[in-house]
């Protein structure tokens, strides 16, 4: 009896380190992906064919840095690049923080950066010249409107991004809804507009009554309208989003996302690379980044889907 439960026993070790290899194996297989080509995706917060041409000299700075071919292009939805991501024909998106939360989630993609911008002040104005890895979402009316307070957008057409928009969608309404106001009821009109500096002129044109944008949104559609930002004012200011984050195919090796990371790291510090990322999204430099940092996100996520039901 005794050399049966001995034989038992070795028995359920050789099966439990057989287990215990095949995980391992598994897991280094699903984190060895190594780019011969790097497919790179941009998600615009502004016009997507001005973006489009302003990246393309990405391309040859990545490759240079990399030793590989890359391809720059530009989704006009977000959805769209975390589906790429997860079918495999994406590699490196530029994610808004509440699209990689999708992303991570549904394909175990990574967070490898968060984007730096300068802050600002409240009325979105005037840059500070601190660099912070946050933003923050405003609901914009006209300087003379009659609309003062949240309470005032019951009844009114605002002007949003897509629902897994952050600044766009999820906090403003989230941030509405805890003050006692559905943007689901109170017979409050949305209108999906693709880019906020498209949701600042439709109040500027009288298209809608507000908007939901970043802040300094006003600021970039001023470069092709002038004194908008001035017409153009917040009433409400949320509290702070996680920045913009590159993020990489969860089967990508380590490897390869340290040096994805260290080249744009190294791009961003230079004059032309500093450039591109300034025009294409505002970004100002990266810094590396973490999966627990979009917590935040996940939390008003959860309140955002209770309002769409």
């Amino acid at each position: 009896m005794f050399n049966g439960i001995k034989k038992l026993r070795v028995l359920l070790g050789i099966l439990v380190g057989l287990f215990i290899g095949n995980s391992l194996i598994t897991t280094v297989q699903a984190s060895s992906y190594t780019p011969k080509k790097l497919t790179v995706q941009f998600v615009p917060s502004v016009d997507a064919g001005n973006i489009e041409s302003k990246a393309k000299p990405l391309e040859k700075l990545l490759s240079q840095q990399l030793g590989i071919p890359v391809q720059v292009s530009v989704s006009t939805n977000f959805n769209t690049i975390v589906e790429a991501m997860g079918s495999k024909k994406v590699d490196v998106g530029f994610l808004p923080s509440d699209a990689y939360v999708v992303a991570h989630k549904q394909n175990h993609d990574k967070v490898i950066l968060q984007a730096l911008r300068y802050g600002s002040n409240n009325s979105s104005t005037k840059e500070s010249k601190k660099l912070v890895n946050y933003y923050r979402s405003q609901i914009f009316v006209k300087k003379n409107s009659k609309i003062k307070s949240l309470k005032d957008l019951k009844g009114k057409t605002i002007a949003v991004q897509d629902t897994t928009s952050s600044s766009g969608w999820i906090y403003p309404a989230v941030e509405m809804y805890q003050h006692g106001i559905n943007i689901n009821k109170n017979k409050i009109k949305t209108v999906q507009v693709k880019g906020h500096d498209q949701g600042i002129l439709s109040v500027y044109n009288g298209d809608t009554d507000a908007a939901f944008a970043y802040q300094k949104a006003q600021l970039i559609a001023q470069k092709d309208t002038p004194g908008i930002a001035q017409k153009v004012v917040p009433i409400y200011t949320t509290a702070k989003i996680p920045n913009d984050t590159v993020t990489v195919r969860g089967d990508m090796s380590p490897k390869w996302q340290n040096k994805v990371a260290n080249a744009l790291i190294k791009i961003s510090k230079t004059k032309k690379g500093h450039k591109i990322i300034s025009e294409v999204y505002s970004h100002e430099g990266y810094v590396r980044s973490k999966d627990s940092n979009f917590n935040i996100i996940r939390k008003y996520d959860k309140i955002a889907q209770k309002i769409n039901k």
